[in-house]
């Protein structure tokens, strides 16, 4: 237990004791007023409850944390707030205590499955799909981090009427083309051929609405539209020639992605397919009815209705029997329950998508599921870049790759500029450069509040100043050098050296570390964990700065501040490995 929530245990006690109040925890701070102390308590909560002035709580408290905690070296209250100054030798053992408890996690026994990705394979992955992935690989390694068992998954849309437009686009126009006779991504090849659909689906409605067919009507009649809905209906007749140019197609794209997620560095344990649980849904659809919670209309469609649960009806099977995403969900989320077991399954899908998780939880419920309580919707906000908004349809997304390469470039021109790695060879420049780019790209992305909307700035996030990746990355390295340089190894007694100020400083953020991995677990927010690094790297700054370390004559300070550094080190690598970034020695 570190400093400040063994002086949050005790308070707690002693509130129970002076006013029978139990449960209260009173929040304890970094001092930053003028007064002395190295932590302040703000008393102002306990007003109403103990009904007693701020300076009488503050007095009767600081008398009994003088009693009962004895590393408090002394205390004083002003306007409603208790400074405490604790003894520096404790900061000394706290240092030894953090780096003696830094590998240990205490397992929750618990598994979490983590969804995320979950493309569609008709199109490349895009900017949006960045967001989604790095997000669902950072949540999955802070769950690990904090004692959790994890399953990273993903279910692959790999049917539905947007596969076939690609598939007819294909068929039409393609002579034969494949990726190695284009030279092309096979998820770039099928993406190209789902906007060329799109391009002839609308100049058929321009040509029947300039005919005198309302727009409406043209887009349910397009020619196009109607042979993709066959195709869709000779799929799931498992025609064999529509399966076969479908298993090509999709084979061409899930070497595409995988390309991707090797560069992004994220993985995933499970892989499910809609072509393969969208039965399970339509057999789940089956039972509903027959238990009624399910009902029928005279077209032949099921619907759920959860107007008693404040929301709509909804379809989850069209009248010629084919099924919409929800059903495939229904059917995805009962396997996996069936296959792990889970204590509780994340979605990473973004907030477009809020209205269907909650029908999909009702539904789940309805249908007698007790563990539709343990799903949850980790909901996030879109990207967008400085120049609007991405549609895939029209071929204007931010592909994920050529942003990749571009982070990549963009990394290998600064580090080039600043010219500190010409002793390095080709290899671990190209090395640098890559991890650099995309420490960049991940940290500026997970540093947002997850559920806010965010504007990615590629030049922005590549800076080697101020709260970007490089940043960050560049504050290890340097730490590495100097503790390279200064042959060091840790050693356990330090004789007996007080820590300085900014000392105390750095010690307190560095034993913070775990209580903010409990809190970003807690809330499946990585800006918590990316916020906490960069003010570590702040605060580490600030402390090299002010303090000779390598030509420091009292050894004991010297090995003191190493410890420090290399604790320091440890601390940032293992915040930026739960955002899914690596680091180098040289930057």
């Amino acid at each position: 237990m570190n400093i400040k929530q063994n002086i949050q245990s005790k308070l707690t006690e002693i509130i129970a004791k002076l006013y029978g109040i139990d449960g209260v925890t009173l929040e304890v701070q970094k001092n930053k007023t003028e007064f002395e102390g190295d932590f302040t308590i703000v008393i102002f909560p306990l007003v109403k409850q103990a009904k007693k002035s701020p300076d009488v709580i503050g007095n009767e408290l600081g008398e009994e944390v003088k009693n009962q905690i004895d590393f408090v070296e002394n205390l004083n209250v002003v306007k409603g707030f208790l400074n405490l100054k604790i003894k520096d030798q404790l900061f000394a053992e706290q240092l030894s205590e953090i780096s003696n408890d830094f590998e240990n996690v205490t397992p929750k026994n618990q598994t979490v499955m983590v969804e995320y990705s979950s493309p569609n394979t008709n199109k490349p992955l895009h900017l949006g799909h960045i967001r989604n992935n790095l997000l669902g690989f950072s949540v999955a390694e802070i769950l690990k981090a904090d004692g959790y068992n994890v399953i990273k998954s993903q279910i692959i849309n790999d049917r539905g009427i947007h596969i076939c437009k690609s598939m007819l686009a294909w068929d039409k126009f393609g002579n034969g083309e494949t990726p190695e006779s284009t030279g092309l991504k096979g998820d770039k090849l099928v993406g190209n051929y789902y906007v060329e659909f799109d391009k002839l689906y609308k100049s058929e409605i321009k040509a029947m609405v300039a005919d005198g067919i309302d727009e409406e009507t043209a887009k349910k009649q397009a020619p196009s539209i109607i042979e993709a809905q066959e195709m869709l209906l000779k799929w799931e007749q498992n025609d064999p020639e529509v399966r076969k140019l479908w298993e090509i197609m999709n084979e061409w794209v899930y070497s595409g992605f995988n390309q991707t997620y090797s560069r992004l560095g994220v993985d995933f344990d499970q892989v499910q397919y809609e072509s393969n649980t969208y039965i399970l849904g339509k057999d789940l659809i089956q039972k509903g009815l027959e238990d009624g919670i399910l009902y029928k209309k005279d077209d032949g469609s099921v619907w759920c209705d959860l107007t008693d649960e404040g929301l709509d009806q909804k379809l989850l099977l069209r009248s010629d029997g084919t099924s919409v995403y929800m059903t495939q969900d229904l059917g995805t989320a009962v396997e996996r329950f069936k296959k792990n077991d889970l204590q509780k399954l994340i979605y990473t899908v973004g907030n477009e998508q809020d209205y269907h998780f909650q029908v999909l939880f009702k539904i789940l419920k309805k249908l007698g599921y007790e563990w539709a309580d343990q799903l949850y919707h980790l909901s996030y906000g879109m990207v967008e870049l400085p120049e609007g908004k991405m549609k895939s349809r029209e071929g204007t997304v931010v592909d994920a790759d050529d942003l990749v390469q571009e982070m990549y470039q963009t990394a290998k021109e600064k580090s080039q500029e600043l010219g500190k790695l010409e002793t390095l060879s080709d290899e671990d420049k190209e090395k640098s450069y890559e991890t650099v780019g995309l420490g960049a790209l991940k940290y500026f992305i997970l540093k947002v509040d997850p559920k806010k909307k965010m504007l990615f700035n590629p030049a922005e996030s590549i800076d080697f100043n101020g709260n970007t990746g490089p940043f960050i990355q560049y504050t290890y390295a340097r730490i590495q050098s100097l503790l390279a340089k200064a042959d060091y190894s840790a050693k356990e007694d330090l004789g007996t050296y007080l820590p300085n100020e900014s000392e105390k400083d750095l010690i307190m953020l560095l034993s913070e570390s775990k209580d903010v991995v409990s809190k970003a677990a807690e809330s499946l927010s990585p800006a918590l964990v990316a916020n906490y690094v960069y003010e570590l790297v702040k605060t580490y700054n600030s402390f090299y700065q002010n303090n000779p370390i390598l030509n420091q004559d009292d050894e004991n300070a010297k090995q003191f501040r190493l410890q420090l550094s290399e604790l320091a080190g440890k601390t940032i690598k293992k915040s930026l490995s739960m955002l899914g970034i690596n680091v180098v020695n040289r930057m």
